[in-house]
């Protein structure tokens, strides 16, 4: 069904802009009955639109509480982290906020948003909230939930967060006796990705209905805006990737080159599929054969797909702001460092969530009072950006493993003889434990 959906999306995207398009050339008469037409128009393609907006919200709390919770139980307690799970977070954190700023410099930078000058909804226009002040006095206190109940019913994103860093450091806590609520919160999960995946199937008509209102009223300009992001998205993913990369090279040395050679089956499965699953076991099966041990990478691996979504991350600055700057909302680098410390924490324990960045960045619109129609600016050109960024969580979380493989002194030699570069590699000269005992698929 993803393939189909795709493609339908692609569909829906390709026809609301020939119908939008084909509607403004036919009626857009400068202020005369035409544009009259086109405002009706505009009201009755914008239903179908709020109405998948609002399935977004409805999926927000019951997705970020399940997957986070889940996530962090899974670690164990502080003993059971253990020096690799230390390692393997500090290279999360210092990963997570390179890719981060990395989108926050380049969209202020390069600004793809600028110029497209998009109306303010009436809501947002009307509420008189002072976007761009910060008091850290609110901030803080207000990222704490007097109510988890409250936090779940106003979609207050990042108090869901603190509260499910607590509940699953208490599960963790708990251990042996939290296992039946940990089950029914792995069922919840798995029941959210389902409900997931049914919203996302409304996602064809959204895009249809946004698309042709947009062009319908607004005119084909605005796809050049659209292009015009994408390019500079994937800029930034190249320069990102030559960051992770490049930290490779100073840690792990020459070998980089040769990972990035194992690792070109699920770089291209990830960036073909859209999907991070689709390329996991290929990922584990490549590092095998790189030298890093099953029981790194076994770890490493799961938590990175969780903590460590290098490219979501740099999407989701990228995107927010450039939603920020369609609407010509002014943020200064005040609230832009707030919104960035927010996605550094929301933007943890959602992998596997079939467009899980949209999801995150709505509630993040919503938490800056910038207009949450934005999202229907990104979602008709999402599937391409989503190759993009899934291939480079790939690199990121088997750069991840890697590294973490080297600072322990387990990094061995590769499988393959031709392949290995001669240097002086820490560990043993071979690997004892294989992902063959595992089953590779």
């Amino acid at each position: 069904m993803g393939k189909r959906l795709t493609w339908y999306i692609i569909a829906g995207l390709l026809l609301g802009g020939l119908v939008g398009w084909g509607m403004n050339v036919a009626y857009d008469d400068n202020g005369g009955p035409g544009t009259e037409f086109l405002a009706g128009a505009s009201y009755w393609f914008d239903i179908p639109t709020q109405m998948f907006l609002h399935l977004i919200k409805m999926i927000i709390a019951p997705l970020v509480v399940s997957t986070l919770v889940v996530g962090i139980a899974h670690m164990g307690g502080t003993g059971a982290i253990g020096r690799v799970g230390i390692k393997a977070f500090f290279w999360f954190v210092c990963a997570s906020l390179i890719s981060l700023t990395l989108g926050l410099i380049l969209v202020n930078v390069l600004q793809p948003g600028v110029g497209l000058n998009l109306p303010l909804p009436d809501a947002a226009a009307a509420s008189g909230v002072d976007r761009t002040g910060f008091d850290a006095a609110k901030f803080f206190t207000h990222i704490i939930p007097t109510s988890a109940i409250d936090a779940m019913a106003t979609n207050d994103i990042l108090q869901l967060v603190i509260f499910s860093l607590f509940f699953g450091v208490g599960m963790a806590a708990v251990g042996e006796k939290a296992k039946p609520l940990l089950d029914g919160l792995e069922a919840l999960v798995s029941v959210m990705l389902t409900v997931t995946g049914y919203v996302m199937l409304f996602a064809p008509i959204a895009v249809f209905c946004a698309v042709a209102r947009t062009l319908a009223t607004r005119g084909l300009g605005v796809v050049g805006d659209l292009a015009y992001f994408m390019g500079t998205f994937y800029i930034g993913l190249a320069v990102l990737w030559s960051v992770l990369l490049g930290a490779c090279f100073l840690i792990v040395g020459r070998r980089t080159g040769t990972l990035l050679r194992y690792l070109r089956d699920p770089i291209l499965l990830g960036f073909s599929t859209a999907s991070s699953e689709a390329a996991y076991p290929r990922t584990l099966e490549a590092l095998d054969k790189f030298g890093v041990p099953p029981r790194i990478a076994s770890f490493v691996l799961p938590l990175g797909y969780s903590f460590n979504l290098d490219g979501s991350m740099m999407y989701m600055t990228f995107a927010s702001i450039f939603i920020a700057q369609a609407y010509g909302i002014q943020l200064d680098w005040a609230t832009m460092i707030s919104m960035l410390l927010i996605l550094m924490i929301t933007s943890k324990g959602i992998a596997g969530v079939p467009r899980a960045s949209l999801v995150v960045i709505t509630g993040t619109l919503a938490h800056f009072q910038i207009p949450e129609a934005g999202i229907l600016l990104i979602l008709a050109v999402d599937h391409f950006l989503d190759m993009g960024r899934t291939a480079t969580n790939v690199i990121g979380n088997a750069v991840a493993a890697t590294v973490v493989a080297r600072w322990e002194g387990q990094l061995d030699a590769p499988e393959d003889p031709d392949e290995a570069i001669v240097l002086p590699v820490a560990g043993r000269p071979g690997s004892e434990d294989s992902f063959q005992d595992y089953g590779k698929s």
